[in-house]
């Protein structure tokens, strides 16, 4: 059993986490702006953490984060640069005022990390930045804020995070949702690949974390099968017995409406997950056609 503190544990991630923690005997804290029940007190723009939430602390899993699915304006960019890497200074200083020192501080990233471009290289985690756009910049400061913790944690841990599926949440109802219209086509030229993973996979990644000492340094959060926008599309479309239409979304639609956004839709290259795998992780949804069948109803 460990006490763990959890950033961004009311949302989508979190709160499945929590739960999937507490069912195998964890304590979990949760942060919260407006704190209810056994959740404290936090507030980054005031630098302000309830001390109470360190006593006696083992791990803590940072989620936080503005969503990147918003139009990104100046002001934006900023807000989703301090909700994640400001917010992981601000645990450390919290973490050296309380004299805590961790089993592990287990940080979310994103598969964004090798920068947002159309490419059939396949990923590791050894790979780097081969493209140095806003939100690999981005990813690579909010590790590097993840890594400071080496000095009070026995382990750090970063999982860049592809799309998340889920039934209640994120992107696959919307894409769900324009498949039953009859609507569903691929975009932009279609060939990006769409790294993804299902969320009870993700969660069971972060338990995987948690729980096994050996999981030490940055991991691939992503499915085996990965396909091109146009393959996906016509995949879940097939799954709902509905329409695939032939004409592809242009590009410059999105552009035009999401600005700098459209790059993480119209984009994309493919990420390895043999690091995680060869520790012993197993996926329950490792295909398309295991995912679909567990959301698409």
């Amino acid at each position: 059993m460990m006490n763990i503190l959890i950033t961004g544990g009311t949302g989508l991630i979190g709160k499945a986490l929590t739960e999937n923690l507490q069912q195998k005997g964890h304590i979990v804290r949760v942060l919260s702006r407006k704190p209810e029940g056994d959740e404290f007190y936090w507030n980054l723009k005031e630098k302000k953490i309830d001390d109470a939430a360190f006593e006696n602390l083992d791990c803590i899993i940072h989620l936080a984060g503005a969503t990147i699915s918003q139009r990104w304006t100046d002001d934006y960019r900023k807000e989703m640069f301090a909700s994640r890497v400001n917010a992981a200074k601000l645990l450390k200083d919290y973490c050296l005022k309380n004299n805590v020192h961790l089993d592990s501080f287990i940080s979310a990233s994103g598969i964004n990390y090798y920068g947002t471009l159309t490419s059939d290289e396949i990923l590791d985690e050894k790979s780097g930045v081969i493209k140095a756009d806003f939100l690999a910049k981005l990813c690579v400061d909010w590790e590097k804020a993840a890594d400071d913790f080496s000095d009070i944690s026995d382990r750090v841990v970063c999982l860049r995070t592809a799309m998340v599926f889920a039934k209640d949440g994120g992107a696959f109802p919307l894409l769900e949702k324009t498949v039953a219209l009859n609507i569903g086509s691929a975009v932009g030229s279609g060939k990006q690949w769409m790294n993804w993973i299902h969320l009870d996979d993700l969660v069971n990644m972060y338990v995987f974390a948690v729980e096994n000492p050996e999981v030490n340094g940055k991991f691939n959060a992503v499915a085996d099968d990965i396909p091109t926008n146009r393959e996906f599309m016509k995949k879940l479309a097939k799954s709902k017995e509905k329409f695939f239409l032939p004409l592809n979304v242009p590009a410059f639609l999105l552009q035009t409406v999401l600005g700098d956004m459209s790059s993480i839709i119209l984009e994309g290259t493919r990420a390895s997950n043999k690091k995680i795998k060869s520790l012993g992780f197993d996926f329950n949804y490792s295909t398309l056609k295991e995912a679909f069948k567990s959301l698409v109803y």
